[in-house]
């Protein structure tokens, strides 16, 4: 039985689905006015792997996550270059992708954004206003959060307190300090929309609501985010929703929200200088490391950022990428002896635990022990036939693989490899250097084996003596 901590009740509850089979999830997306941090990684690695292990399980799902592509940081910095506000947010909608591609994140089943769903927003809006929610103040609209007894329930706030310890700047229109905008009325130099209150563009907390309602309905199973979107984001969110719909038991089913990132044990900013971008962190590290790093740690736990952590991952990693390639070299191999049969049973054990972990709430950290495990046993089996004699049993081994594989898959690694094929010719130049070393070694000219030695693993690559030949592996 799947469980899932629920942000909404404060607990695991096992996960039950509206349609038996399916899933259907919203996560909030990235504003696009600059490239996505290391902060924005974690979330969509996070959902990414959970995407997955729904669909290990059997669920079809439907995934859906939004390109706020219409915010005043998108608007200051378009104004800054002297560009339109779409350049700005197509050209970090790109840059967003080619992070997330590199981090093995796979693309949503829709992406919508805030400039194509006006239509539904501003029907949403009307229908707030016509119940009551909402109220017109010189072409703004505001929602008011006293009409909604509800509101607090997901950040466990109360509005009393809330209003009490309000740090917001005053505004006499609103009915409440604690009022939150539904549509803006247009300024120079913004985009903006025809409205029946004059022109201009919505809210923030509007768009996720409309976007999900339209491409998911008035249920669905999950919505996710980051802790920081707990509140306001999130609240007002099923606030409007559920007064919108009418419904109190509507929107949204469970609430799951991953744990902040720190640097070196503090907030991420820039004015500290410990802000990073994903793009300048893949400068420096392979994207299933920087992946790797990530799932090591539970995702509602806080996550600390180092260098030093990021290159234990690569070690960790490369311990499991040694792996991979023996399973590779193996499940090559014919042989029809009866060897393996103790490796497969431990190989099936190991993926029911790793199964077992992510039923508790996508524990990743806890399944990767069990990827480790299973590493362990492989690599003792593949010395003992490799160097030692063995005879091997490919029909025992494969159901070992077949259990390696799908936990690889949740995690989402060795992936890089087949994004980047180059038609063998990296395995032919390095075939090629590997052959110059052996004849220099044959000669006894030990200074030019000793240095392509060298300079390969200066360069990154590491040379292997196995009594199958030389193997070759990156460091």
């Amino acid at each position: 039985m799947l469980n899932v901590y629920n942000t909404m009740t404060r607990k695991k509850e096992p996960f039950q689905p509206l349609k038996k089979g399916e899933v259907s999830i919203y996560c909030c997306g990235v504003t696009p006015y600059n490239h996505p941090h290391i902060g924005n990684a974690r979330p969509f690695v996070t959902w990414d792997v959970i995407r997955r292990y729904f669909a290990r399980k059997g669920y079809k799902v439907r995934y859906i996550q939004n390109f706020t592509d219409v915010d005043d940081k998108i608007i200051n910095a378009a104004n800054k270059e002297g560009v339109t506000w779409k350049d700005i947010s197509d050209r970090y909608i790109q840059s967003y992708f080619e992070s997330m591609d590199a981090l093995n994140v796979r693309h949503a089943d829709v992406y919508p954004r805030v400039s194509e769903t006006i239509p539904e927003i501003l029907d949403m809006v009307q229908t707030l206003v016509d119940k009551g929610y909402a109220y017109p103040v010189d072409g703004d609209v505001y929602y008011s959060v006293e009409k909604f007894p509800g509101y607090g329930k997901l950040s466990g706030r109360k509005l009393e307190d809330m209003q009490a310890g309000a740090r917001i700047e005053v505004d006499t229109r609103k009915h409440h300090p604690m009022d939150f905008a539904l549509w803006k009325a247009a300024k120079p130099g913004e985009p903006s929309w025809d409205s029946p209150w004059g022109k201009g563009r919505p809210g923030w907390h509007i768009e996720c609501s409309a976007m999900s309602l339209k491409y998911l309905g008035e249920k669905f199973d999950i919505h996710g985010g980051g802790s920081d979107l707990i509140f306001p984001h999130h609240e007002n969110e099923i606030a409007q929703s559920q007064a919108c719909i009418g419904d109190p038991h509507s929107f949204a089913q469970y609430w799951m929200h991953n744990g902040f990132i720190t640097i070196h044990e503090e907030k991420m900013s820039k004015s500290k200088g410990n802000f990073f971008t994903v793009k300048e962190i893949l400068d420096k590290y392979p994207g299933e490391v920087v992946r790797f790093f990530i799932l090591q740690t539970h995702y509602r736990s806080p996550l600390d950022f180092s260098e030093e952590r990021l290159e234990e991952a690569k070690t960790s990693l490369g311990r499991l990428q040694n792996t991979q390639a023996y399973v590779g070299e193996l499940a090559g191999k014919d042989g029809d002896a009866d060897t393996a049969a103790g490796l497969a049973a431990k190989a099936e054990e190991l993926v029911k635990a790793f199964d077992e972990a992510m039923d508790d709430d996508f524990n990743t950290a806890l399944a990767i022990s069990q990827l480790f495990a299973l590493s362990k046993e492989i690599n003792i089996y593949y010395q003992a036939v490799t160097a030692e004699g063995k005879a091997f049993d490919k029909a025992n081994f494969l159901r070992a693989k077949a259990a390696w594989d799908a936990m690889a898959g949740v995690i989402g690694i060795f992936e890089q490899q087949e994004s980047s094929k180059d038609d063998g010719l990296t395995d032919k130049l390095m075939a090629l250097i590997i052959s110059i070393r052996q004849d220099a070694r044959k000669s006894k000219n030990w200074a030019v084996a000793d240095k392509i030695r060298d300079d390969l693993k200066a360069a990154g690559v590491v040379l292997e003596d196995t009594p199958n030949g030389v193997r070759w592996k990156k460091a």
